[in-house]
C-alpha cells in the first residue's frame, strides 16, 4: 500500500473529506480529522484512534503498528506503515479511525444542543434570583 492507496480508501468512508493540516493532507467526517497524511515521506499514514484500539492494533501486529511519538502517540495517534499494509488491513484501521471520530462528533452534537437548550435565549437575560427580606 502506499499514499494514494490511503487517500482512496479514506476518501471512501461515507463523509469523509479530504482537507489540509500543516501542510500535509488530512481526512476528515463532520469537519474533523481522522487520518493523515503528515508523515508520508516516512512511509506511514496515520490514524486518530482510542489509546485502546492504539493498544488492540499494535499487540495484534506490532510490525505494521506504531504510536507516534510523544504526547500524540499517547492520546492515540497512531502511525501505519503503509509499504507493509495489505488492502484489508489498511481499510480496517481506517474504517476504526472513521467510525471512532464519527462517534466523538456525534457525542459532542449532543453535548453542544443540550448546552444551547439550557443556555438563555438569545437577546434574553437570564432572571436573577433574588431574596427580598420582609420588614417587621
Amino acid at each position: 500500500m502506499d499514499a494514494s492507496d490511503f487517500r482512496r480508501i479514506a476518501l471512501s468512508l461515507e463523509g469523509s473529506e479530504e482537507g489540509s493540516h500543516m501542510g500535509a493532507a488530512d481526512f476528515r467526517v463532520g469537519g474533523r480529522i481522522f487520518a493523515t497524511l503528515a508523515s508520508q515521506s516516512k512511509g506511514y499514514g496515520n490514524l486518530q484512534l482510542t489509546p485502546e484500539q492504539q493498544a488492540d492494533f499494535i499487540g495484534e501486529q506490532p510490525d505494521i503498528f506504531l504510536p507516534v511519538a510523544g504526547g500524540w502517540g499517547r492520546m492515540g495517534m497512531t502511525h501505519i506503515r503503509l509499504a507493509l499494509a495489505t488492502e484489508d488491513v489498511l481499510a480496517g484501521a481506517l474504517h476504526t479511525a472513521w467510525k471512532s471520530r464519527l462517534e466523538k462528533n456525534q457525542k459532542a452534537g449532543t453535548a453542544r444542543r443540550a448546552d444551547r437548550k439550557n443556555a438563555p435565549a438569545k437577546g434574553k437575560v437570564a432572571a436573577k434570583s433574588s431574596s427580598r427580606k420582609s420588614r417587621k
